[in-house]
């Protein structure tokens, strides 16, 4: 019987069900110091002075380090523009100045509490719209002297840290040939990921190699920016995981470890650091507040003659990821849709704010928002059934997204929509008084990063899997990983182990980001394991002088076809094998290759193929109290294609989690700035869903094998959370009939346009 498609046990489940498993919060080592940081109160301004006298006061308190104490320059993911310690000006409220080390953590909070830090306040460049402004102060001055990795020519200009542009010269025709043309503009907040773990570190320095205990969704990144930020070699950095308490893209890159790491050596002794609640929400890599302007020519039979995109996104203080980033418009205005040509060009650019970074499903929220959202709007102009107008305007199979790739099976949207109207026919819902219905369509990538993984046989008929391949709380490790590679060894799933991280002592992985855990450290998995299969047959057909092809795996048992008393235990192969030629073992490596496109396609882009696409259709029936301004989701269908589904509960686990996260940023999470600093500081401030806001999501779960993933899976986790918003926000409009192009949809927005439309 095979395990791909059923739902055995978390590996982890008993553990954390218990309270035994080891988070990174959980972990201390005797004789440890603790240290924290002194951090900037304003949003802009000029270092004056720091002194350290009044921390040095306080008991416990060991030392306070400036930036005159650490490695000078400044390093970052794509832009090297983050100092390790602010020396002459702070950029954004939160950045770090000064470090207290103590000896115990009281001491250290209090010691980077007393830090006399002097600034001169400046008047903090605060929005997109601002840093854009002519003649405005540039959040940088030098920014002309920061590196760029490979020394990519990204578009910078100014408070423009990237811009990508693609062009195709010939919009001006097709606006003069359209009978009429749709405006929009849509704005989208800042998204706090909300993890309950802060982030943390724990350092030591062993035999001239600093080795970091962390909880970490990208171990060998975070290797790799500490061993940058510390000047070294990264394989002077090993990076030991542990259990994540939550994570959503926030623990995506350096925090607090290099921090750590510096201490560890200095001292000479473990050196650990945590965040408190404030610290973690005030530097935390928020998803990216954004503004997008559509503009598109259409003509009297509704074809869509061109689309004109202008997006403008935050980065905050510093770029992080934000150059990469900016390329994904282009693989969703002009993808699903078939809007003639498209001209699109997005600025990310700085503030005096938090650098903002990777939240489950990068941009595409609010991207999916705003192009849901003008395709709505572009229907309503027409009088046109929004439904039947998306499917008008679905691509084909073969068209060619704006990069010049081809989209692979498209015609699996059309089929989602099929399947939602067999489940919630759209004619005759949302109707009624303040009742609405919303649809969004997405196409969505598999992150395509390398991935290894190395499958040993035990010399007791189990089997051991070592990578460094993270579980975030998908259950992509703790499940599928493990089925995939008992399915392939002929073992129960719980017969297989898999490894915490370990820098050292497995391949490169690029972590749990972008769904691709399951899809290509899976691959991996499953070549390794053929191999260790293959091997096991070899092995056994000598033992029971038998073909190899004439033997069969199951249970952990090897017959010979139609013969089953002639058998042996995987266990007693192994162990011959072990004392003969060796033990049993194989590795394996796997990227995704880039899919065919035009590199010419843009200007700055750095992403340019979006491999192992995956199609969604989401569907959500909306209310709204109109004496409150409360909008109540009072029905939501996903549909949702997964390659294959490896273990159903653990995807059905996760679209829910996804569609709860989207309707937070859909309805209630608040993260607003005033002057560069945060407006909410709390959880009880901050507005996230409860689970009385949240229905039981309904699910169509869609198998179209892909022929290079592991037994044809795609990724899963991800893009539950790209169209929420935007189904949403169709829906709630509907309700209303009046546009919601502004999130979120607070019930005071609400009451505004219900006043508006009286």
């Amino acid at each position: 019987m095979s395990l791909l498609g059923s739902n055995p046990a978390r590996s982890d489940a008993d553990a954390k069900l218990r309270g035994e498993a080891v988070f990174g919060a959980d972990v201390a080592r005797p004789g440890m110091l603790w240290a924290s940081i002194s951090r900037s109160p304003v949003a802009a301004g000029r270092i004056r002075s720091i002194d350290s006298g009044p921390a040095l006061k306080v008991d416990g308190v060991l030392d306070v380090l400036t930036a005159a104490d650490v490695p000078d320059g400044r390093t970052g993911v794509i832009v090297n523009d983050i100092p390790f310690l602010a020396a002459d000006y702070v950029a954004y409220e939160g950045e770090p100045v000064a470090i207290v080390v103590a000896d115990n953590r009281a001491a250290a909070d209090a010691g980077a509490q007393a830090v006399d830090i002097d600034i001169e306040p400046t008047e903090p460049v605060s929005t997109p719209e601002q840093a854009l402004a002519p003649g405005v102060r540039l959040v940088h001055p030098d920014w002309n002297r920061f590196a760029v990795t490979g020394g990519a020519d990204i578009g910078r200009d100014g408070n423009v840290v990237a811009e990508v542009v693609h062009d195709p010269g010939d919009l001006d025709e097709a606006f003069a040939a359209a009978d009429l043309v749709v405006e929009g503009t849509y704005r989208t907040p800042r998204q706090y990921q909300a993890h309950l773990e802060p982030k943390m570190a724990l350092a030591t320095y062993e035999s001239g190699r600093y080795v970091i205990e962390v909880s970490h969704q990208y171990p060998f990144r975070l290797r790799d920016r500490v061993a940058q930020m510390l000047g070294v070699a990264p394989s002077a950095v090993r990076v030991v995981g542990h259990h994540i308490g939550g994570g959503f893209g926030a623990k995506l890159d350096v925090s607090l470890e290099a921090f750590a790491a510096l201490l560890a050596r200095r001292y000479r002794r473990p050196v650990r650091m945590q965040h408190a609640a404030l610290e973690e929400r005030l530097v935390a890599p928020c998803r990216a507040n954004a503004l997008v302007s559509i503009r598109s020519a259409v003509s009297g039979d509704g074809t869509i003659l061109a689309t004109d995109v202008e997006i403008v996104s935050d980065s905050g203080a510093y770029a992080n990821n934000g150059p990469a980033l900016s390329a994904i418009p282009m693989f969703v205005f002009g993808s699903i849709y078939r809007v003639g040509t498209a001209r699109i060009r997005t600025r990310n650019v700085y503030t005096n704010t938090a650098p903002t970074g990777a939240y489950r499903g990068v941009n595409g929220p609010w991207l999916v928002f705003a192009n849901e959202r003008h395709i709505d709007a572009v229907a309503d102009a027409l009088d046109r059934d929004r439904r039947e107008f998306r499917l008008a305007s679905l691509a084909r199979d073969g068209d060619l997204m704006r990069n010049g790739q081809p989209l692979e099976e498209i015609s699996i949207l059309r089929e989602a929509f099929d399947r939602v109207d067999e489940l919630a026919p759209w004619q005759g819902a949302g109707t009624g008084a303040l009742r609405g219905v919303g649809q969004a369509a997405a196409v969505w990538l598999t992150n395509p990063m390398p991935g290894h993984a190395t499958v040993k046989l035990n010399e007791d008929g189990t089997a051991t899997v070592i990578t460094s391949a993270t579980e975030n709380g998908s259950g992509a490790v703790a499940t599928g990983l493990r089925q995939i590679a008992a399915e392939t060894l002929g073992l129960a799933a719980d017969a297989v182990t898999i490894t915490m991280p370990d820098t050292d002592a497995t391949g490169y992985d690029a972590g749990s980001q972008g769904s691709r855990t399951t899809h290509v450290v899976g691959r991996a998995i499953a070549d390794a394991s053929a191999e260790v299969r293959r091997q096991v047959l070899d092995r056994a057909s000598q033992m029971l002088e038998a073909a190899p092809e004439d033997l069969t795996i199951d249970d952990g048992v090897v017959a010979v076809a139609g013969v089953p008393a002639a058998n042996l235990t995987l266990g007693a192969v192994a162990q011959a094998a072990t004392w003969s030629d060796g033990p049993i073992t194989a590795g394996a490596s796997y990227v995704t290759p880039t899919p065919p496109h035009d590199p010419a396609c843009a200007t700055g882009m750095l992403i340019k193929g979006w491999p192992t696409p995956t199609y969604h259709l989401h569907q959500a029936e909306v209310s709204v109290d109109v004496v409150t301004g409360r909008v109540t989701v009072d029905r939501y269908v996903v549909c949702q294609e997964v390659g294959r589904a490896i273990h159903p509960d653990a995807i059905a686990g996760q679209i829910q989690g996804g569609v709860a996260q989207g309707l937070g940023f859909a309805l209630s999470e608040r993260v607003d700035l005033d002057h560069g600093r945060y407006v909410q500081r709390t959880f009880k401030e901050h507005g996230l869903p409860l689970a009385e806001d949240v229905p039981k999501v309904e699910m169509i779960v869609m198998e179209h094998a892909d022929p290079a993933g592991p037994y044809g899976a795609k990724g899963a986790a991800e893009p539950p959370i790209v169209p929420v918003a935007a189904a949403v926000a169709n829906a709630v409009s509907d309700a209303i009939g009046v546009p919601f192009d502004t999130l979120p949809i607070t019930p005071e927005a609400v009451l505004e346009a219900l006043e508006r439309a009286s």
